[in-house]
């Protein structure tokens, strides 16, 4: 074996050693990229989880009140259980895309039924002046406005893991290790962006 065939060889090994050293740290890289984003979609289920067993007992209270407005009561009833089964779903995979978008529009579904039931909570001064009403209130706002700031720092997650993953060389290691693109948990209608807020003063 002459000189130049073995420092060829040398070159190409080492040439071998730093791409794989290069793709062993991206692949760790996006690892923790994706860890860091379904911890993040953690923090949002512990507080929707919150909201979900507050609802129930809202609509308990209320329905003495609203004995006419049934069929609203049950609109939310149904709109918190088809919402509580899609946060279940994205829980045990926040990498699935379809989970999370169905668990968007299970939650933009709900934030429409509690809407209308806070407007007609409005209606009936009893119900205002209800104590348990008034303190569930404040503790689902509460809790909304937790979700809110949970959405944000899981969306921001997203972003990174998702920015990392498209950028060369990264996209090359992700292809190859299926890390598939993550969604982002958004409130599709504007008008239901906000934190339902309704006084009982």
């Amino acid at each position: 074996m002459t000189m130049m065939t073995m420092v060829v060889i040398g070159g190409l090994l080492g040439l071998v050693l730093l791409v794989g050293v290069v793709v062993v740290t991206i692949y760790n890289r996006l690892v923790g990229l994706r860890n860091r984003f379904k911890n993040a979609f953690a923090q949002i289920e512990v507080q929707l989880k919150r909201r979900y067993d507050l609802i129930p007992n809202l609509v308990e209270t209320a329905k003495g009140y609203l004995k006419h407005e049934r069929g609203t009561l049950e609109a939310v009833i149904t709109a918190r259980n088809a919402a509580a089964a899609a946060s279940t779903r994205a829980a045990q995979d926040p990498g699935d895309a379809g989970a999370v978008k169905a668990l968007s529009g299970a939650e933009n579904v709900l934030a429409g039924t509690l809407s209308r039931l806070f407007a007609l909570a409005e209606a009936y001064p009893d119900l205002k002046a209800n104590q348990t009403m008034a303190g569930l209130m404040e503790e689902l706002t509460s809790t909304e406005n937790k979700v809110a700031f949970a959405r944000q720092a899981y969306n921001d997650a997203v972003m990174t893991y998702n920015t990392g993953r498209e950028t060369f060389p990264s996209n090359l290691v992700a292809g190859v290790f299926n890390f598939n693109p993550a969604e982002l948990f958004v409130i599709e209608n504007p008008e239901e962006r906000e934190a339902p807020k309704v006084s009982f003063a």
